[in-house]
């Protein structure tokens, strides 16, 4: 395992609040139509294959330049260039049901500084004890869901993304074994649920919005409502890119 990126001094950050609502700002039309992935791919065989194999595939075009890809020479593993930024570490959590694949998300709590209340992996910061970024995934993951590493079946990790709070967020992907059980932190979660991975792995969910900042920029985002559920953000980006990764080895395998 390669050892964790140089960190930031942790320091006091100020309470990051939306100047806009992501729910009501408008769908712009994306420019290449995409299509659901088939059951095929969707399948944990495959999905464990693809990542053990040399693929070739480009990130989610809108935000190529917010995906920061840098290979560890040692392990091969994908981690973000750190400079600047605080790395951060979170598990996409793939789980068997007897209808397919789930994916496991959490809802945050409402008091904390940053994305309060928002859909979220488990994940967080990487501190300076972690490994690497995987270590921080699953200690993070234990923390905040209680779903230990025993539990976990490794599968790889993606690309980071740059959110706009300041962050690196690599994705590490695993499946979750039988047996687990959820015991949230209710400091930071107040609510675990998953959503269906062929329901996520379909684009004519996605919706690409644009919203327009106090200071007249434009900002970018992807989202996928699933029930009352509004995915979105950062995580509806790695979601999305995730996609990319699946469609580009169903072709390749």
């Amino acid at each position: 395992m390669s050892q964790n990126p140089s960190i930031p001094p942790c320091r006091v950050r100020p309470v990051v609040k939306l100047s806009f609502d992501p729910q009501t700002q408008p769908v712009i039309a994306p420019n290449v139509v995409l299509n659901p992935l088939p059951d095929a791919a969707l399948q944990a065989d495959f999905i464990a294959q693809a990542f053990s194999r040399n693929i070739e595939w480009q990130v989610e075009p809108v935000f190529a330049k917010d995906f920061l890809v840098h290979r560890d020479p040692e392990t091969g593993l994908l981690l973000p260039d750190h400079s600047g930024m605080i790395p951060a570490a979170v598990f996409f959590p793939l789980i068997q049901r007897e209808n397919g694949l789930h994916v496991l998300f959490t809802r945050r709590t409402d008091h904390l500084t940053s994305h309060a209340g928002q859909i979220c992996f488990p994940g967080g910061r990487i501190e300076l004890h972690d490994a690497d970024v995987i270590a921080a995934a699953l200690r993070e993951t234990h923390e905040e869901v209680g779903i230990g590493p025993d539990h976990i079946q490794l599968i790889g990790t993606q690309p980071g993304f740059i959110t706009s709070t300041g962050y690196t967020m690599q994705p590490v992907i695993g499946l979750v074994k039988p047996g687990f059980v959820v015991q949230p932190d209710q400091s930071e979660v107040a609510e675990v649920f998953e959503a269906p991975l062929s329901y996520l792995m379909d684009p004519r969910h996605h919706q690409l919005h644009q919203a327009t900042l106090p200071d007249g920029r434009q900002r970018l985002y992807f989202s996928m409502p699933w029930n009352h559920y509004f995915i979105w953000g950062a995580t509806a980006a790695l979601v999305r890119n995730f996609y990319h990764y699946l469609a580009a080895a169903h072709k390749q395998l």
